[in-house]
């Protein structure tokens, strides 16, 4: 039977939920368990695929053709599961489907409510196709006292007296801020996040703290005392050099120890050389290369987020630090003598993909610098399509 792993986060966003729950499927995994990772989007929109990339970031399309949130990109990189359209779902899509069973009478003529339709369907969706596996991490968008997310919260609550607390475990990502001119770690936020979460029915069972600074044991005591957890569960997480050197950290702070310890099981120490191998490869490359990517939606990164692991798998499987430049089209259109001062640099060029006739002829002018001066190309979709 498959237990049940819940993420939520609380005081503010990004703050890494989503790698969080991939670095402790990969450690689950590295330790001979079977693991998939599902998402909760509250927004209300039905999929990402309709939102500006300014302020979704990327759509991670799935195997199957779902378009979905960019932390399935993360699940996929780090686990080498295949996402697919079940495991990802919004509260545009738990709306739409509960209005079509209304309009065929589904219901019977009954009252249509938040409790018990909505989280019904919620239930739903997290206990789908899960026969096969040991663990099911389901990560929760947004911060807990969300109104939108109230629904999701209520689930997690109904989920873990349903199916009992030795077969799910809840983790809450928090953050422990650091006020310079105290000096001081503050706990206090996490406190107030931990007590919202509880008065809403769900006490965490495990607490992931991000910090700029080492936690004091102190502290961990202290968060411990006022949250209703051991002290061993008190997790710190502190800001890494890359995000593949996450899994490695939080094995070293004993975070997989601790989810098993919570679930009563003995498991073999994870196999982790292969993130040694891509840490080694990381922080020890052989070359340098610089790549231009010139695009549309360079003002955020993650609107190009499975663009740029690409290119930085690519460099750790060559042993080769790539340095992306992220270039916007549109300023070749005002000035195309910028095109030579800003592309000369670079090693290769790259223009994905985009919509609309925004930036094209400063990509067309980047593809024209490409080819006359002998540079690599690589063109994606309508990159392609503009050489």
């Amino acid at each position: 039977m498959a237990r049940f792993i819940f993420i939520t986060g609380g005081v503010v966003s990004s703050l890494g939920k989503g790698l969080m729950a991939a670095s402790l499927a990969a450690l689950l995994q590295a330790r001979g368990y079977k693991v998939r990772i599902r998402k909760f989007d509250p927004y209300l929109n039905v999929d990402p695929g309709t939102m500006s990339p300014y302020q979704h970031g990327e759509v991670f399309v799935t195997d199957d053709g779902a378009e979905t949130d960019l932390d399935l990109g993360h699940y996929e990189r780090f686990t080498g599961v295949s996402a697919h359209q079940g495991d990802n779902i919004t509260s545009g899509r738990i709306y739409q489907q509960i209005i079509a069973k209304e309009r065929r009478g589904d219901y019977l003529g009954a009252t249509v409510q938040v409790i018990p339709h909505v989280t019904d369907q919620i239930k739903e969706f997290a206990l789908a196709d899960v026969d096969d596996l040991d663990f099911v991490l389901c990560e929760f968008g947004g911060t807990v006292g969300d109104i939108e997310g109230l629904p999701f919260i209520e689930a997690i609550r109904q989920l873990r007296n349903e199916l009992g607390r030795e077969q799910t475990c809840a983790i809450h990502v928090t953050l422990v801020p650091y006020v310079s001119a105290a000096g001081e770690l503050k706990t206090k936020p996490t406190q107030h996040s931990v007590r919202e979460l509880t008065s809403l029915g769900v006490q965490p069972d495990l607490l992931l703290c991000r910090c700029e600074h080492e936690l004091p044991e102190s502290e961990r005591r202290k968060i411990a005392l006022f949250c209703n957890v051991r002290p061993e569960a008190v997790i710190q997480a502190l800001d890494a050099s890359s995000i593949y050197a996450v899994p490695a950290q939080y094995h070293q702070e004993g975070l997989d120890a601790e989810v098993l310890r919570h679930f009563g099981l003995t498991a073999p120490a994870p196999d982790m050389a292969r993130w040694d191998d891509i840490i080694d490869r990381y922080v020890h490359p052989e070359g340098e290369v610089t790549i231009g990517v010139v695009g549309k939606y360079v003002g955020l990164p993650d609107a190009y987020k499975s663009l740029n692991e690409a290119l930085v798998h690519g460099g750790m499987a060559n042993r080769v630090k790539v340095n992306i430049r992220w270039i916007d089209a549109e300023i070749f259109e005002q000035d195309d003598s910028l095109i030579a001062a800003q592309l000369e640099p670079m090693h290769g060029i790259l223009v994905p993909g985009g919509f609309g006739t925004r930036g094209t002829e400063g990509k067309i002018a980047s593809v024209r610098f490409a080819r006359e001066r002998d540079v690599p190309f690589f063109g994606i979709c309508l990159g392609m399509q503009m050489a």
